[in-house]
Parts: structure tokens; C-alpha cells; sequence
């Protein structure tokens, strides 16, 4: 027994010191909130477990409630599958009123909880804001501008459009299993912008599209460069205080007084996200103010120009916004990965917002196929 308590204790201090001289102190933080709680990942109420920076609102403009609020709602069989997958808020809103709402399991219209990715998609509205400020003088401007150390070869031919079209050809190692990957780096890390420095060179920048956050956070170090603030701060001054938020929002941080985790971790309301869809759909239009100039909403939210890994047109993707055609619907949205969506269905003047645990599984370029029943079950009660 003795020898193996040796032979344990040793294994032990090997895996200590592997960790400590690789540099993955993260998976210290990475085990005690994910085994040690029971689970297998993050969940969207973790604001309190990270430093976070306060995106204050001003005047709230609440929206107003549809003729039909309270009088219509979805059938039974999406409830049933919005519930099987844990969903937290469900809301639809068309010609700027509240259509219908439901919150699950002590969830509110208040409750905050976390975007995951769909921060990547107010992230690129943030560069918009930068680019019609003169913050960024075009998207084809080297990051290196504002990163020096891409002033080097391979990196200096990487240009702000190429990062929002996750196009920068730079291996991130988006691994969302493995506790050594991407991901899990930047969420449980203290030093997110050191995530994506040094990344190996795969491919021509601006040719072929793979979904990494590592292109959004260097977004992220770009709008703070060149806008002088702090990335929270900057959202709530151009944006959060001008669309009329009814909640201050949160964007969590790598350490105190650190660096937003802009790939994610974004905590607004159900009602608060929807206004990124609204401002969005208005093509960067907020009360006749123009926050963001039309031309750059048009260009971030058709599919951007470039090929998948296997050599396939990309239809999927934009400016850090996802796009699909259903139902002959030309649809943009942002995304998370526990099933946030913020889908916006310009014809049909709507957007429907679906907040939660779990989303449905997918495989390859497929999508999630709870895709589909929240845009069914919007469609559904579409009022023209």
C-alpha cells in the first residue's frame, strides 16, 4: 500500500508540474468549476465566478406589448422542446412590440446570464461603431496597426476584415473537449490576449473561413487600441446607453481590471439582447440616430466571400453573424454554443430570442436543429 501511495503521490506531482511548466494554469480553474460542480462545461450563470466590467444603460426604453401579448402563444409541441432543452427565456418580438414571452425555471425578464458567442456578433457591431467614429480607418487596415507584435511575418498580412470573417488562416486549436484548447484558455484563463499570440499560420488570410474565437478577441485588442477604452466601457457609451437597455449588462474579464472576454460572456436580459437584433435589422439605426453606418450592417450580414476548410462555398457565415435562408427567409442571427440565439427575420420585421442550458447536437457544418423549431415557432405566430 505504501508503494502505491508513492507511486500516486509521484503520478500527482508529475501532472502539477506538467501543468505548471506548460503554462495551463487555467485547468486548475477549469476542473474546480466544471468536475468538481457536477459538470462538464460552463454554464450561463457564472457571472459572479469571474471579474467582470459593468456596461451601464441610461434612459430605458421599454418595449411596448403587441395587440395580441397575452392572447397568443406558441403550440405545444415547441414549448415541449424548448423545455427538453432546459430554455430559460423565449421572446418574440415584430414591428418593435412584444409579441409573446415566456420565462422558465425562476428566470425573469431581469435575469442577466451569459451570451457565450453571441458576444462575437455585438463585438463586430462595436467595430462599426469604431469605423464610423474614425477609431479605424477601413477594415482592410493591418491589425498590426494595432497589435505590433503582427507586424511580423506570417501575421502582418492579417487585416481587420479578415478577423471578421474568421478568416486570419491562424490555428487557434478551437477544441471545445479539451481542456488544453482554445476555449478553455480563454474562459478560465487570467491572460486571454495571450491566447492568441504566436497562433501557427494554415492558411492565405481572407480565403478560408473557420469559426475560431481567437479572430474575435484580436477584435477585441483592436477596439481597445483604437478607441482608447476599455471594450465595456466603449459598448455601453456608443451603444448600450443609446438603444435604450432597461438592465446594465456585464462583460466578464480574464482578471480584475483585465481584458473582456469578447468571444463571449456578454450577461444581458432576453429583452436587452433583442435590441442588438432591432439596431441591426435598422441597418445601425437607433431613434434617427445613425450609431453605425448602413453600408457596414449590409456588408456583415450577407455570407462573407471565402471557402470552407473542405473547399465549399461558405453560406454560413458573415461579420461574426451567422446566415441561413428558411422558409424563404433570408435570416441572420448570433449564437452561443448552450443555445442563445438572437434571430433576426428582416421581412417579417422580427426577432425572436431564445436563452437557455442545452441546445441540440450537431455534426459538421450542420446546424443545431433546435435552430428550426425557434424559427418555426416564431413563423408561427407571425402576424403578416
Amino acid at each position: 500500500m505504501r508503494k502505491i501511495f508513492i507511486v500516486i503521490l509521484l503520478l500527482f506531482i508529475g501532472i502539477i508540474a506538467a501543468i505548471q511548466f506548460s503554462g495551463n494554469q487555467h485547468v486548475y480553474r477549469t476542473i474546480a468549476m466544471t468536475i468538481f460542480r457536477g459538470k462538464m462545461g460552463p454554464d450561463i450563470d457564472e457571472l459572479k465566478d469571474f471579474p467582470s466590467r459593468v456596461i451601464s444603460n441610461a434612459k430605458p426604453e421599454p418595449w411596448p406589448m403587441a395587440s395580441l401579448y397575452g392572447k397568443i402563444k406558441p403550440a405545444n409541441t415547441y414549448l415541449e422542446k424548448a423545455l427538453a432543452y432546459q430554455s430559460t427565456a423565449l421572446l418574440v418580438i415584430q414591428n418593435d412590440s412584444i409579441l409573446y414571452e415566456q420565462y422558465f425555471n425562476g428566470y425573469d425578464a431581469t435575469t442577466v446570464s451569459n451570451s457565450f458567442s453571441m458576444a462575437k456578433s455585438f463585438t463586430a457591431l462595436l467595430i462599426g461603431c469604431a469605423l464610423k467614429d474614425g477609431s479605424i480607418k477601413n477594415l482592410d487596415e493591418a491589425v498590426a496597426n494595432y497589435i505590433p507584435e503582427y507586424g511580423i511575418e506570417p501575421y502582418n498580412k492579417i487585416t481587420i476584415r479578415h478577423l471578421l470573417m474568421m478568416s486570419s488562416g491562424l490555428d487557434f486549436k478551437e477544441s471545445y473537449g479539451s481542456l488544453f484548447g482554445w476555449p478553455a484558455k480563454a474562459y478560465y484563463g487570467t491572460d486571454v490576449n495571450a491566447t492568441v499570440m504566436n497562433a501557427p499560420k494554415l492558411n492565405e488570410p481572407g480565403t478560408v473561413y473557420e469559426y475560431k474565437g481567437g479572430d474575435s478577441q484580436l477584435l477585441g485588442m483592436v477596439l481597445k487600441k483604437a478607441t482608447g477604452k476599455n471594450v465595456a466601457t466603449y459598448a455601453a457609451e456608443r451603444l448600450w446607453q443609446k438603444i435604450g437597455a432597461e438592465n446594465k449588462a456585464y462583460w466578464s474579464l480574464d482578471k480584475e481590471e483585465g481584458m473582456e472576454k469578447v468571444s463571449c460572456c456578454y450577461y444581458a436580459s432576453a429583452r436587452d439582447f433583442a435590441r442588438f437584433g432591432k439596431l441591426a435589422m435598422q441597418y445601425g439605426k437607433w431613434n434617427n440616430e445613425q450609431l453605425i453606418d448602413s453600408s457596414f450592417i449590409a456588408q456583415s450580414i450577407v455570407a462573407a466571400p471565402t471557402v470552407t476548410k473542405e473547399g465549399k462555398p461558405n453560406t454560413q457565415y458573415a461579420y461574426q453573424w451567422w446566415v441561413l435562408n428558411y422558409k424563404n427567409q433570408s435570416i441572420f442571427y448570433a449564437r452561443g454554443i448552450l443555445g442563445q440565439y438572437i434571430f433576426c427575420i428582416p421581412e417579417k420585421n422580427m426577432i425572436v430570442v431564445r436563452l437557455g442550458h442545452k441546445r441540440a447536437e450537431k455534426k459538421g457544418d450542420e446546424l443545431p436543429s433546435d435552430i428550426y423549431d425557434y424559427l418555426d415557432m416564431g413563423l408561427s405566430m407571425c402576424k403578416n
